[in-house]
């Protein structure tokens, strides 16, 4: 992913820990932004990694649904939905990079055109097929669409890292599938277990 780029929030990595990092992949990890985060795209934030390697590092934001609903959204692409469960499920702001552009985070993989297999459940698909498959009532069996995505560039996630603006854990697709928006960062939170408001209040006092 070289050449993607979110907020920096340090320039340089050093050279020990550059070399110690190298072989950190957090693919299929959550992102939990620090509450010293201030960042105003990635405050508050739950981030799910897609991809990461040498080259950088991509990922969903999946705790920020905007005002727009899934039905207004096909409806811009002249696509009717075809399924009432789905109409009035927000589509959320996946990050700071290409807003102007769907991604569908998914599970079943399946097979579509144009799919990043995050693993041998979750798929990130940026294809055209896959919104018809939705509209036509025979989309994946949990999906969540944003528009955008965060992005790092090399060694910058890593950068991040080190001066604390995040926690990684291990992810749970049923965090980012089955929970209510305002309720995956708190669950996230609670596979490591911490609790977010506590952290914050310390982070507080500091």
């Amino acid at each position: 992913m070289a050449g993607l780029q979110a907020t920096k929030l340090c320039r340089a990595l050093p050279s020990d820990y550059n070399s110690a990092m190298s072989q950190l992949d957090l693919s299929h990890h959550f992102l939990i932004a620090m509450p010293a985060m201030t960042d105003p795209y990635f405050a508050k934030s739950l981030t799910y990694v897609c991809e990461h390697n040498e080259q950088g590092a991509m990922g969903i934001v999946v705790n920020r649904p905007i005002s727009l609903t899934l039905s207004e959204l096909f409806a811009q692409i002249n696509m009717p939905l075809k399924s009432p469960e789905l109409e009035d499920v927000l589509v959320h702001f996946g990050g700071p990079v290409q807003t102007d552009r769907g991604f569908v985070l998914h599970e079943p993989n399946g097979t579509w055109q144009s799919t990043l297999h995050i693993n041998d459940k979750v798929g990130l698909t940026t294809s055209k097929d896959i919104l018809q498959a939705v509209s036509e009532g025979q989309g994946p069996r949990h999906l969540l669409v944003t528009l955008g995505y965060a992005g790092w560039e090399q060694g910058q996630l890593e950068q991040e890292l080190s001066q604390n603006a995040w926690l990684s854990v291990p992810a749970d697709e049923r965090i980012m599938f089955d929970l209510p928006a305002e309720e995956r960062l708190p669950a996230a939170m609670a596979l490591l277990g911490i609790d977010f408001a506590s952290l914050s209040e310390e982070a507080g006092h500091a």
